[in-house]
């Protein structure tokens, strides 16, 4: 028959509502316990320690169109009606300057409930305990010579005041209209209209003061400007004179004159130069053919009649060949010295190009100076009449200032707004049933343990046999003597309970060797076992009680053995017979055998092939063994000794074992192959199981079981 798997566990984030519902109502008092503290506290705060408060309201109106008495442009416009220029105007009214003012006009420095080093110290307060602690913590420091403070900067008293007043005014805008509240908030009905008058006062005349200080400051700004303009005016009309007097510039036309000669003489220059090439290529070519014997080219080179008539006889005739070569080489002079006179030309135009183009450039630098000159001074020009007609129009305007706003209803006292009690309580009320719910939550998600067979059963799969409460007991020595007096006590029935499962466990074979073990240490299966072991003897039945936890061998603290020695080691090595080793329990109709310390180790020891034999041994001897093992998860006995025997019950400890370390010990089981035929929910606190609401419901720890159980 092989062990259920334990219940899987959802992977999916899904969130069982009805799981989660269980668990706040199991946590009701506790939620209806946190929002009755917050109830208290907040109805204590509301009733006795809040201050009332009232409010009182003035309304202004903005003034959308202003009222010139002149028809001039005004120097400082009205407000403007954008969203942004409201919201701005709001945050004026609610500035430190006009909140200075305000104390200032109503000497609310002195005012108790605006300067709080005026109101009497409480005996106890969270400001004497901290004052206490710095004293011990940080002594006071010697007091430094007072430093002479600025006249600009507010008083401390006046800081704070201002600060006080800052929350106790507001100012708003109702929607679609121009018209603000301004609100105050204290702890008088007539205070709070006050406030709120005065403010609205301060703002207006506000208001009036800056266009007025505007106004001024425009004045004396633009007379500086006009006085600046007018001397900058007159020095540039001087620079003028003085550009026109120091040149030989007459205007414009004259400049394009002087341009157009120098166009012409540009021209003959050019037409000059070409001349010279010319020329100077005509004298080459006549001394190239005067080295030359060719008459003709000569004669026609020139083209003079005198030599076309020599050159005919030059050939034959030596005087007149003398004759053509004086004439030719005058020709030569003749054209050499036309190329000269070309040259000297040519000096001459580039002399008196080069001086016209030096006196266009001197005279074109000096218009545009000119021209800039002008322009500089008739935009300075401009300028300063603008600003002389602004000036006038300016000081025209002083003593014409109005406000941009107007009080539409002055504050009358004001009415009760504070604190609000129903809303208090009923916010503590949520707030506490939050924080419950909270506690409640977090209380049950930390939580690792077991508090109901159900969740027992679903993480391991194994079916819970009983459920066995703590014993009214401080000594383990008082175990047999409570079971013996309280036979039908909530505990023995759950024993009993637990014999019968543990009995029908197996239909075909009733177990006879039965073991008893838990995960860790401390879990009651010790006294699991004894209780065990006492409820089958009442059967009739011979019972055998083995303590196998021979490592720390805790009977000692149950039985008192007297002088006895020798125990389950000495059965297995034979030095004693076992009748010799079985001691009867006092008080109880079952034979004990004692754990035994062994120089081996206790896990070989029960592996032996003589342990096995032993329980045999004892089968064939008594009706049931009871074997008391030690935890599964500390030593390795329990699975050694749980290969022998017909039926092993896991305790775990309600509330307190995590579910990790039942799972690490039943997989140790499994992994030998060795099945746990079922569990006991042991050290049950009936307390404990009402609080988390489960008192009604199982078994021996119910309610409605009270009347078949002896108390205690």
């Amino acid at each position: 028959m092989t062990q259920r798997s334990p219940a899987r566990e959802d992977d999916g984030d899904e969130i069982d509502l009805l799981a989660l519902l269980g668990t706040l109502w199991r946590g009701k008092w506790i939620i209806a316990g946190c929002a009755a503290l917050l109830m208290l506290i907040g109805g204590y705060y509301a009733f006795w320690v809040a201050v009332p408060k009232y409010q009182s309201s003035t309304q202004l109106a903005l003034q959308i169109r202003s009222e010139n008495v002149v028809d001039l442009e005004s120097v400082m416009s009205g407000v403007s009606t954008e969203t942004s220029a409201i919201n701005t105007e709001l945050e004026v009214i609610r500035s430190s300057g006009l909140l200075a003012k305000l104390v200032e006009e109503l000497n609310l420095t002195q005012d108790p409930e605006f300067n709080g080093a005026l109101r009497p110290e409480p005996a106890f307060s969270l400001g004497t305990i901290k004052a206490a602690i710095r004293a011990v913590v940080a002594p006071t420091p010697v007091a430094e010579a007072p430093q002479a403070e600025d006249d600009d900067a507010d008083s401390p008293e006046v800081t704070r005041a201002i600060s006080a007043v800052r929350g106790a005014v507001s100012a708003s805008n109702q929607r679609n209209t121009y018209i603000f509240n301004i609100s105050a908030t204290t702890e008088s009905p007539r205070k709070s209209a006050l406030i709120a008058n005065t403010l609205a006062q301060l703002y207006i005349q506000d208001q009036i003061d800056i266009k007025f200080q505007a106004t001024e400051n425009a004045v004396a700004w633009l007379s500086e400007r006009v006085v600046e303009l007018e001397a900058e005016l007159k020095e540039r009309e001087n620079a003028i004179k003085e550009l026109r007097a120091g040149t030989d510039l007459v205007n414009a036309e004259t400049l394009q004159a002087l341009n157009q000669q120098a166009k012409d003489v540009r021209d003959r220059l050019a037409e000059s130069r070409t001349n010279v090439a010319l020329l100077t290529a005509r004298v080459e070519n006549l001394k190239t053919l005067q080295q030359g014997d060719d008459l003709a080219a000569m004669a026609a080179a020139v083209n003079d009649p005198t030599l076309d008539r020599l050159s005919g006889r030059a050939g034959t005739d030596p005087a007149i060949r003398e004759m053509f070569d004086e004439r030719f080489a005058m020709l030569i002079t003749r054209e050499e010295n036309a190329l000269e006179r070309a040259r000297q030309q040519v000096t001459a135009l580039e002399g008196s190009f080069a001086r016209l183009e030096e006196q266009i450039e001197r005279q074109s630098a000096d218009l545009v100076k000119l021209q800039q000159l002008e322009r500089e001074t008739e935009a300075t020009r401009t300028l300063y009449e603008t600003f002389l007609t602004r000036l006038k129009e300016t000081t025209v305007q002083r003593g014409l200032q109005q406000a941009d706003s107007r009080v539409l209803s002055k504050a009358t006292p004001g009415q009760y707004v504070e604190p609000r009690k129903s809303r208090i309580l009923a916010l503590c009320m949520i707030l506490g049933a939050m924080l419950g719910a909270g506690i409640v939550l977090v209380r049950q998600m930390l939580h690792s343990g077991f508090r109901t067979p159900e969740d027992l059963e679903a993480a391991t799969g194994l079916a819970v046999f009983g459920q066995i409460p703590k014993m009214p007991f401080r000594k383990r020595s008082s175990l047999v003597s409570y079971l013996n007096d309280k036979p039908t006590s909530a505990a023995s029935e759950a024993i009993r309970n637990l014999r019968t499962s543990v009995l029908l466990s197996d239909i075909d074979q009733t177990p006879q060797i039965i073991m008893s073990t838990s995960a860790i240490p401390g879990e009651g299966k010790t006294t699991q076992s004894i209780a065990l072991a006492h409820n089958l003897s009442g059967l009739g039945k011979k019972v055998l009680l083995v303590e196998g936890d021979i490592r720390r061998r805790t009977f000692a603290e149950y039985f008192d053995f007297g002088d006895s020695t020798g125990g389950i080691v000495s059965a297995l090595t034979g030095k004693q017979p076992l009748a010799e080793l079985v001691v009867r329990a006092p008080g109880m109709e079952v034979d004990v055998l004692r754990g035994e310390k062994a120089s081996v180790n206790a896990a070989d020891l029960f592996s032996s092939d003589r342990f096995r034999d032993f329980l045999q041994e004892l089968r064939d001897t008594y009706d049931y063994i009871v074997i008391d093992t030690p935890p599964v998860l500390v030593v390795p006995d329990a699975r050694v000794i749980g290969q022998f025997v017909d039926a092993i019950i896991f305790s775990v400890a309600w509330d307190r074992t995590s579910k990790t370390q039942v799972t690490d010990a039943l997989r140790q089981f499994e992994s030998v192959g060795i099945r746990v035929h079922g569990l006991v929910m042991a050290q049950i606190d009936p307390k404990g199981m009402k609080r988390y609401g489960y008192g009604g419901k199982y078994g021996a720890n119910s309610a409605y079981g009270k009347g078949y159980y002896d108390a205690g």
